[in-house]
């Protein structure tokens, strides 16, 4: 079998390196002056490299010759010729003359197939100088203010309808981030974006003109409007191509780019890693493959592996990486989960290629690179302008919750002094966000014998010391309401996992992996899983299960309903 020469000129001088390297009967590539393999193409990124242009005669060459000698030889003796595989060209041998070949001459095929499937190389390269200083840039930055632009400029030559005109240009732009154009793409295409951009663009207009028709009752008036909502109409289709050809142009000229790891070694991601190296207008500058362990050895032996999965978080620190692409790596769902949900990788932007590339499985305008589709997964994290949103609920809500509520707390506590005297609130220790011990508080229901007993004792809801109203309190989680308190100062927040006590998180955590990651967020006072029916009794992995579903789809809407199902559960007495 042939073999394959993989060496390649210097990454750092952004020369191509993709290609398949055959080597020559004399011992190898002959290097040029200028330091180039003579058959090294610059510039061609994954196509076949040519033969040299000195040394001995390459195998195809010889072919030609042979081929030519047999055909002269058969038309002296008036014999037919042989035909050629159009495949193997004019170097395959004629069926008459099949026999031994020599040594020095294998099968030209063979090295043509070997070489364009198993030594194709697709090799890293440093990021530009001009990219480290622009990589907290979005694309967003550039669009939203250019869309803003395009639909408030008919203000400029009639401010009669400047009100109604700025709520529609504000209304349509929250429109735009709501469906996600705004969103960072791989692939910009303004026609493709067109029908979304429109579509919500009439929606703002026709809520905006609904609400200039309830308050004025001219038509001349609401006329106006539209006539200059139809020439922000006008000035926005060339501001969306203005802002994604700049993008382009700044991809292209790498202005802007984000480091890319690619999670995976097989066909997929070999060519998600050639056409990014090929094509910089997708932004991304390919860092290298990450693979597990088990397979990485069987993959192609030029790929560049970086590191294993087990690595991926230092690995995208260490690389300045802001991008990850799952591509086809060969390992269980649970070990993918594990790697991509570390807080290492909160901050960075994933992306999968899906399994059925085929079928289209997303809604809305479809991303690719290249020919191959990619889809952006969510961040399970609460943080930034998430955590802002919900932080600024939960204490609007907690502030109100215990003003209206403080009749209730009262009665509680009235109730809980006389059934079992001093000591109405019972801390206890709790693990909240990033594993952080903190100190919840309860209207005490029973008094346990010491602090182990409190501490290590798993579900004590019918325990003879609970008296009856501490099992009304329970059953209506009305034991719950102090920790409103909790929630003000910062503690917990209203909708998240239950938090729960340091020995059995240690204990849960070691049995349920799973179990671990229901910290990323802060604990709550209420929580889809027990709003779900898993409380008390209930298993731990269907909890865990329930909790990272709510922080891996978590929105103001899913606080909503947890919060009405709650109040559902209350009133059905549905507590432990």
């Amino acid at each position: 079998m042939a073999q394959t020469d993989s060496r390649l000129p210097d990454p750092a001088q952004g020369r191509a390196s993709v290609g398949p390297l055959s080597r020559a009967s004399n011992g190898g590539p002959q290097p040029r002056p200028d330091g180039q393999f003579d058959w090294w193409a610059p510039g061609d990124l994954d196509e076949p490299i040519q033969a040299p242009r000195k040394g001995p005669e390459t195998r195809k060459g010889a072919g030609h010759r042979k081929g030519a000698e047999q055909r002269k030889s058969a038309d002296q003796r008036g014999l037919p010729r042989q035909r050629t595989s159009p495949e193997a060209g004019a170097s395959a041998e004629p069926r008459e003359s099949a026999g031994p070949r020599r040594a020095e001459e294998p099968p030209t095929e063979r090295i043509l197939i070997e070489g364009s499937s198993r030594s194709t190389v697709v090799l890293p390269y440093i990021p530009s100088e001009a990219a480290a200083r622009t990589r907290p840039l979005r694309a967003w930055m550039l669009a939203l203010p250019i869309d803003l632009v395009a639909l408030l400029a008919p203000i400029t030559w009639s401010q009669q309808y400047w009100k109604a005109s700025t709520a529609m240009a504000f209304v349509a732009v929250g429109a735009f981030a709501v469906g996600g154009l705004y969103r960072a793409r791989r692939h910009l295409s303004v026609l493709d974006e067109l029908p979304a951009v429109y579509f919500r663009f009439l929606a703002a207009t026709a809520a905006v003109a609904i609400a200039v028709a309830s308050r004025h009752d001219s038509f001349n008036y609401i006329e106006g409007f539209l006539r200059l909502a139809a020439v922000s109409a006008a000035l926005l289709l060339p501001a969306r191509a203005v802002s994604r050809m700049a993008v382009v142009i700044a991809r292209r000229r790498r202005w802007v780019e984000h480091g890319a790891i690619i999670v995976g070694g097989g066909p997929v991601a070999i060519e998600l890693a050639r056409l990014l190296r090929r094509y910089p207008q997708y932004g991304l500058r390919f860092v290298g493959f990450v693979d597990v362990p088990s397979t990485a050895h069987t993959k192609r032996e030029s790929s560049p592996l970086v590191g294993h999965l087990e690595d991926l978080e230092d690995l995208v620190r260490y690389t300045d990486t802001e991008v990850v692409i799952i591509a086809d790596i060969d390992c269980s769902e649970n070990r993918l989960l594990r790697a991509v949900r570390a807080p290492g990788l909160a901050e960075t932007d994933l992306w999968m290629v899906p399994r059925l590339r085929e079928f289209p499985g997303t809604v809305g305008t479809p991303d690719h690179i290249g020919a191959i589709p990619v889809a952006p997964l969510r961040q399970p994290t609460l943080s930034g302008p998430k955590w802002a949103v919900k932080r600024s609920s939960d204490v609007i809500f907690a502030s109100i919750a215990l003003l209206l509520l403080s009749p209730v707390l009262l009665c509680c506590a009235i109730g809980t002094y006389f059934e079992g005297g001093k000591g109405i609130i019972f801390r206890q220790q709790r693990i909240g966000r990033y594993g952080k011990p903190f100190d919840v508080m309860k209207f005490r229901s029973m008094r346990p014998a010491d602090d182990n007993e409190s501490q290590t004792n798993w579900n004590i809801g019918h325990d003879p010391r609970v008296g009856p109203f501490g099992k009304f309190m329970r059953r209506t989680s009305l034991d719950e309401l102090p920790q409103l308190w909790n929630i003000l100062r910062g503690d917990m927040t209203v909708v998240g996992p239950r938090p729960e006590r340091p020995y059995f998180v240690d204990r849960f955590s070691v049995d349920y992996p799973e179990y671990a990651m229901r910290h990323r967020v802060p604990v709550g006072l209420t929580g889809l899983a027990q709003v779900s029916g898993l409380r008390g009794d209930t298993p731990i992995s269907d909890r865990a299960r329930f909790d990272n579903y709510y922080i891996e789809n978590w929105s103001l809407w899913l606080d909503v309903k947890v919060i009405l199902r709650t109040v559902g559960e209350v009133f059905r007495g549905g507590g432990r």
